[in-house]
C-alpha cells in the first residue's frame, strides 16, 4: 500500500524516531510503513491519521491512487 507518511513527517521536520515515539511504535515500524514493507493495523492507521489531522484515505491509498 502506498502512503504519504514520509512526506507528512518531513513537512513537520520529524525524524522517524520522533514519529515512532508519538505513535508508540518502533522506528523500524515507521520505516517499514514508509517503504511499503508493512501495512499498519487499522488501529495504528487511525492513530496516524489522528496525529496528522487527516483521514486515513488521505494518507494511505492503493498504488493507482497516489
Amino acid at each position: 500500500m502506498n502512503n504519504r507518511l514520509k512526506i507528512l513527517r518531513a513537512e513537520r521536520d520529524w525524524s522517524q524516531q520522533d514519529l515512532a515515539e508519538r505513535l508508540q511504535v518502533s522506528r523500524q515500524s515507521v520505516n517499514a510503513i514508509e517503504t511499503g514493507k508493512y501495512d499498519p493495523s487499522l488501529p495504528l492507521a487511525f492513530r496516524i491519521a489522528e496525529l496528522f489531522g487527516l483521514r486515513i484515505e488521505e494518507i494511505f491509498a492503493s498504488p493507482s491512487k497516489i
